[in-house]
């Protein structure tokens, strides 16, 4: 029997998808109507799942935050998609909006006085032209919603699902924030799959892994640097180790994947890490499984790969360029500043990242241009130094460097011979920035130094990072 195991309730999925419907009810009767936008930004939780089950039974067009996205940001993602009402948690940064705000517990206790009793369906929602809104970050720090259908977010996880091979008797245990592409897609996946699913509290590792064993975990899907604190955790505490070594399999995805770090999952778990690679805008492209655990694998059926130079001329397997991927669940497009569909163009969509296709055509990603992995999201260091360079008023630069617990430690440079002191500064990025944006250390400066070209030098501020 399929279950929905969280930190303080356990349902089973028939329960679950009665709770949806009940809630669903509970929305209609607040005045949501087919293809009205609503937001869900909330923490993981048994509710957040019987929630985004509910906005789909209701036909309701889903736009997804991350709970912890600041308000400056998520005003302006209510009125550029146009939200009519904001399904929230305790936890959640909400600005002051006109937009009615109901919390997850509410919609909870007020489904319990529903007497709807029909099917969970989903086919309204899959028809939409808008189904699913799933926020990002563009190249000038502004804010991009992705706009998918639900049709092609369901038929690439049915894809997903066909390739790697889950089965109605997994555990599925994502230690992944809901409302991001890799830990919305298990969630998913798990109810497509009818099988079990662990809402561990991602940010506790060791509380997770006691629950995960408690659960019977069979599946687990994290970052590099989520597996890189576990097994830190297992070094101190064995015992905690069992859940990932009695596993069938372990996933990971949403940064590169080291050598290293392979290993070391082989030698303590006994398990190959299979990779993965996929995006909000393509979806899931290709994955590693127990039959070809190979880099990030081969793509699923239906997407094609292909890799190419600065010219886009094809080129041959085991050279790199940019990975081009070809698929029919690609976004629809990004709303623009006034809540207008700005469609992909194009057959094939170029990813930004580097990588290379080897003989048995299994794709090997070698990372984005300036992309880390930080505490299970991706970010962007040019981003985050645009964000930053509107609080100080003059530029900034930000180094990555490898950091075993959080996958990156950010350490940002600020021109200023003002005399203002680092902590003057941290106290305004910190306010101005997502908590998993803002950097580890502040380092202000005269000038940067500079290259023979005239820009900033990145290797030596790299070394100042280093020894700052």
């Amino acid at each position: 029997m399929a279950m929905i195991c969280g930190t303080d309730c356990v349902r089973t999925l028939v329960e679950l998808e009665r709770d949806a419907v009940r809630m669903a009810d509970v929305l209609r009767g607040r005045g949501i109507r087919v293809g009205d936008r609503v937001l869900l930004k909330a923490g993981n939780s048994v509710g957040y799942v019987a929630a985004l089950l509910a906005l789909m039974h209701a036909g309701a067009s889903i736009t997804l935050l991350d709970h912890q996205e600041r308000p400056e940001a998520t005003a302006q993602v209510i009125k550029q998609a146009g939200i009519v009402l904001c399904v929230v948690d305790g936890e959640a940064l909400m600005p002051e909006t006109s937009v009615a705000c109901v919390s997850v517990y509410e919609l909870q206790l007020a489904a319990v006085r529903s007497t709807a009793t029909e099917p969970l369906a989903a086919d309204t929602w899959r028809a939409l032209p808008d189904g699913l809104l799933m926020f990002s970050s563009g190249s000038t720090g502004s804010p991009k919603v992705i706009v998918k259908t639900g049709e092609s977010f369901l038929r690439n996880l049915k894809r997903n699902i066909d390739l790697v091979g889950h089965v109605e008797t997994d555990v599925l245990v994502p230690l992944l924030p809901f409302s991001h592409q890799y830990g919305l897609s298990m969630v998913l996946i798990a109810w497509l799959s009818r099988c079990s699913l662990v809402v561990a509290a991602y940010r506790r590792l060791d509380h997770a892994l006691v629950m995960a064993d408690l659960c019977g975990a069979t599946v687990f899907d994290a970052t590099p640097a989520t597996y890189r604190s576990m097994m830190n955790i297992v070094g101190r505490r064995p015992a905690l180790g069992s859940a990932l070594t009695s596993a069938r399999m372990l996933c990971v995805g949403a940064a590169p994947l080291d050598a290293g770090l392979v290993t070391r999952c082989e030698q303590e778990f006994g398990h190959t890490l299979l990779d993965s690679y996929g995006s909000t805008e393509m979806g899931n492209v290709s994955f590693a499984t127990l039959d070809n655990p190979a880099a990030c694998g081969q793509a699923v059926a239906g997407v094609d790969l292909s890799v190419v130079d600065d010219d886009g001329t094809a080129l041959p397997a085991g050279t790199v360029g940019e990975i081009m991927v070809r698929t029919p669940d690609v976004m629809s497009g990004y709303l623009d500043e006034f809540g207008f569909l700005m469609p992909v163009v194009g057959e094939w969509f170029p990813s930004g990242d580097f990588g290379f296709l080897d003989d048995y055509d299994n794709l090997h990603v070698l990372g984005r241009k300036r992309a880390v992995d930080r505490l299970g999201y991706t970010l962007y260091p040019d981003i985050i130094e645009r964000k930053i360079a509107k609080v100080v008023g003059s530029s900034a630069k930000i180094v990555a460097l490898p950091d075993e617990r959080t996958g990156t430690q950010l350490v940002v440079f600020i021109e200023d011979n003002g005399g203002r002191s680092a902590t003057f500064w941290r106290e305004r990025i910190a306010a101005a920035l997502p908590a998993y944006e803002v950097p580890n250390r502040v380092v202000v400066i005269d000038n940067f130094p500079l290259n023979n070209n005239g820009k900033p030098d990145s290797k030596r501020l790299e070394e100042l990072a280093v020894s700052a």
